[in-house]
């Protein structure tokens, strides 16, 4: 199956979302949060040091973000960001559920370091902030499902996909594997469709592969770099875009090297659905 180029000359594109009939883009090593059209175009929305950071929506509409330095908000009384919660740590990942609560997580280790699990935290509306599951193998992408009450993890560093109860009080309860994606798998960036199934990015194997819950294999994008994300959006929900860099030319110290980002689309078979 192939994919089409709607935008290139990202340094190292991350945590896609499609938000008010545009595609958002945290562009980590460029340190710039952009919105993209259908036609390519792209303005740079949000300007954030460090990384990694990655975006999702409050109910009220306003912007939240993971940084290195703890969770902070969208305009709040003329301030541009503002300490929301989780301060003093380098949360990764971000989804905010149906009732306003944002769950992030944060790998044990980094790639190249000896593993160690990480976890995931949750922060209420009313600002209190809590651990809600460890154990976890380099947690990146998060999903939600459509009715509010299963969080759905990918652990790249243990070829899985884990899923969650979500309980009243926003706790993490009856652990499972959602889906095993086999040897070699890595899971990164992943979203829901309407159909119930996963698409999941993988850097190392160079797709997005959709997979049922247990892990039946339904449809697999190949591309020619690491897929590090991916996000079902565009009017009728059934765009996917993949965010892809080429793993290898990256230069962190220089903030990206080549820029070998893209942002691609496929024509998928089933809409998006669930958070984000």
């Amino acid at each position: 199956m192939t994919a089409h180029v709607l935008y290139d000359g990202l340094a190292m594109g991350e945590s896609p979302r499609w938000h008010d009939g545009a595609l958002w883009v945290c562009d980590w090593l460029a340190g710039e949060v952009r919105t993209i059209d259908d036609a390519g175009r792209s303005s740079v929305v949000r300007r954030i040091e460090g990384l990694p950071f990655s975006v999702d929506w409050l109910p009220d509409g306003r912007e939240v973000y993971t940084t290195n330095t703890g969770v902070v908000v969208g305009v709040v009384a003329g301030v541009d960001l503002a300490p929301y919660g989780g301060s003093g740590r380098p949360w990764n990942e971000i989804v905010v559920d149906p009732a306003g609560r944002v769950y992030v997580n944060m790998p044990g280790s980094m790639p190249g370091e000896e593993p160690r699990p990480g976890i995931a935290a949750v922060i209420t509306p009313d600002g209190v902030t809590r651990d809600v599951a460890e154990d976890l193998w380099f947690p990146n992408g998060m999903a939600v499902t459509p009715d509010g009450l299963t969080l759905i993890v990918a652990e790249s560093h243990a070829q899985r996909l884990t899923a969650f109860t979500i309980t009243d009080d926003g706790s993490l309860t009856d652990r499972r594997v959602w889906a095993e994606l086999g040897p070699g798998a890595a899971p990164d960036g992943i979203c829901l469709d309407a159909n119930g199934a996963v698409w999941y990015a993988d850097v190392p194997n160079r797709h997005c592969r959709r997979v049922a819950e247990g892990g039946q294999v339904l449809d697999t994008v190949e591309v020619d770099r690491g897929c590090f994300a991916c996000m079902l959006g565009g009017p009728d929900g059934r765009t996917l875009f993949i965010v892809a860099t080429d793993w290898e030319r990256l230069d962190w110290q220089r903030g990206g090297g080549d820029r070998t980002g893209q942002v691609l689309t496929f024509r998928a078979s089933s809409p998006r659905a669930g958070r984000p």
